[in-house]
């Protein structure tokens, strides 16, 4: 085997797992300083955005198992990033959210991931970075 693709649909699926790989090596150099996971980083994100949320709903937005976001919400909670707390309207359920200090680092690791973001898509003129966009979208979909 040379290395070489065999046509188009492999370099292109080439192209964007070579792209993914530089994205999340950048995202993992932005997170460095928090020594957080991206899973954390994420959860985080979610808290940070919507508040207060049953672990089932928070897996449902990270699309991981329930039991994975439990795990992931044990770490943040031993680092003092996010509480579990009863849910007012059901005494069974229980909700997770952030800590002030889970709201002020999930406000600085959106910066860093989006800054890390910025510096690999920011080498596109905006018209590409718009139509990329659609596409992902599409894809993702």
């Amino acid at each position: 085997m040379t290395g070489d693709t065999d046509g188009p649909e492999d370099s292109l699926a080439e192209a964007f797992w070579a792209v993914t790989r530089r994205l999340r090596h950048r995202t993992r150099e932005a997170l460095a300083p928090w020594d957080v996971t991206p899973a954390q980083s994420r959860a985080l994100g979610v808290l940070t955005r919507h508040g207060a949320l049953r672990l089932s709903t928070l897996a449902e937005h990270l699309r991981i198992a329930p039991r994975s976001a439990t795990e992931v919400v044990d770490d943040l909670e031993a680092r003092g990033l996010a509480q579990r707390r009863p849910d007012p309207s059901d005494r069974r359920a229980t909700l997770v959210a952030p800590t002030e200090e889970g709201t002020r680092v999930g406000a600085a690791i959106h910066a860093a991931r989006h800054a890390a973001a910025e510096d690999l898509f920011g080498l596109l003129p905006p018209a590409d970075r718009e139509h990329l966009t659609r596409i992902l979208r599409t894809l993702r979909d």
